[in-house]
């Protein structure tokens, strides 16, 4: 429970009639008997695992020492659902592969396993026995003076109680009197129990909740694995643009060409005409396959790069376009197929809504960025988000760290902006260069 929480929970006027006294009572005496536990196991495991280190059976209960603040946090988290309803995620990496090897390492190597072991020797040496004070003096004291007409009745035959093992009662005004008291106090308990409840939460949540720096390296580490995906990504594009075009089309091409040899064979006739039709439609299959191939990964852009990519892709739209992209080498393959894919997105977008009678596609390599621009004088009100297909684009450029921005105001013009960091392979080359010398 955080402490503000805590407070809206307190100034509440049904605090004493609602479930929080009762789940903070619950969270502390749970944090007592769980931390009994802990502590017995901790000195028990380091007691036995000390001694036998010497044979080295002993080892393995040492790591396993190291190790016990996994079980620890995660029944704490479970605990935390008490009195906190905000989830405390588990802070630690999947491994990178299955086995017991992988996960110890992995284990080992995290910064949150060392800290949850911290919080466990603090756990078994501190905290839980500050919880059983707290519930001691706050709840049980003022229990037992509320039951002494009750011992006074029972144990007293009528005529004594001892009140807090302290003073004897001799008489009943003054046994009632101590259980009105102690229904004060219990009270008073339950604001301070319900106030140390959240405090205990807060320090478990500070102590083995996921740091900001451990999510830094979660967002670095899914950045990485998103890079990773589009490269695999992209080489599964130029691996099926390899098979279809050392494959089927070579096939279709045999295919055409022993169609057209038994045509010439064929005596005029229906048999001669039903292969030529064949040879046609065998024709266009080719054209069709070779178009897919070229939408999957061109072979221009794999031979000759982005820059030459752009220029064929301008050729081939219907509008004119003016071409003044330039690039000075090479760029990373991913790179270059997400920059080919939004030239040909967006001028494929000129042709069919933009009514524009020019375009034209601009943009280079400065200060280690790519920028690329298309701009059109069409009639405008482009909008991404309405299926023109640069939403997952976008998501591609974004993926390199880039930004794809687009503005289209009603009547034009049209500008389609990309900017994606990265270096050209001389770049690359001189600074390898630098730090080799």
């Amino acid at each position: 429970m955080h402490p503000r929480n805590v407070w809206q929970a307190m100034t509440r006027a049904g605090f004493l009639l609602s479930w929080w006294p009762w789940r903070s009572v619950a969270y502390l005496v749970s944090g007592a008997v769980f931390g009994s536990f802990v502590l017995v196991s901790v000195v028990l495991v380091a007691v036995v695992g000390g001694i036998l280190a010497v044979v080295l059976v002993g080892l393995p209960l040492l790591v396993a020492l190291a190790l016990a603040g996994l079980p620890v946090a995660r029944v704490e988290r479970l605990r935390l659902r008490l009195v906190d309803p905000d989830p405390v995620p588990d802070p630690h990496r999947e491994p990178s592969a299955p086995g017991l090897w992988p996960w110890l390492t992995t284990r080992l190597r995290e910064r949150a396993t060392w800290r949850e072991f911290g919080y466990t020797l603090l756990y078994a040496g501190l905290l839980w026995p500050v919880d059983a004070l707290l519930l001691a003096v706050a709840l049980f004291l003022p229990a037992s003076m509320v039951a002494t007409p009750v011992l006074m009745a029972t144990v007293g035959d009528g005529e004594e109680a001892k009140v807090l093992k302290q003073w004897t009662v001799t008489d009943w005004p003054t046994a009632f009197g101590c259980s009105v008291a102690g229904l004060v106090l219990l009270a008073l308990g339950a604001y301070v129990l319900g106030v140390a409840a959240g405090a205990r939460a807060g320090l478990t949540r500070l102590l083995i909740a996921v740091k900001d720096v451990e999510l830094g390296e979660r967002v670095v580490e899914l950045a990485r694995s998103r890079v990773r995906l589009v490269d695999a990504f992209e080489a599964e594009r130029r691996r099926i643009e390899r098979d279809l075009h050392d494959g089927a089309q070579q096939r279709l091409v045999a295919l055409s060409v022993t169609l057209g040899l038994a045509g010439l064979d064929a005596p005029p006739g229906p048999l001669a005409e039903q292969l030529a039709k064949a040879q046609g439609e065998v024709g266009k299959a080719l054209a069709e396959l070779r178009e897919l191939i070229h939408g999957i990964h061109p072979q221009v852009l794999a031979d000759y790069g982005l820059q030459a990519a752009v220029t064929d892709a301008a050729d081939r739209t219907a509008v004119p376009v003016d071409v003044t992209f330039d690039v000075p080498g090479r760029l990373p393959r991913a790179v270059e197929s997400a920059a080919y894919f939004v030239v040909c997105e967006a001028l494929a977008n000129v042709d069919r809504h933009s009514g524009a009678h020019r375009a034209e596609v601009g943009g280079g390599h400065r200060d280690g960025r790519l920028y690329l621009d298309v701009r059109d004088d069409g009639r405008g009100g482009a909008d991404a988000g309405r299926g023109s297909g640069l939403t997952g684009l976008a998501d591609r450029v974004s993926v390199l760290d880039g930004r794809l921005s687009l503005s289209s105001p009603p009547g034009g013009p049209t500008l389609l902006r990309v900017e994606i960091p990265c270096e050209t392979d001389d770049q690359t080359d001189e600074s390898d260069t630098a730090r080799s010398a």
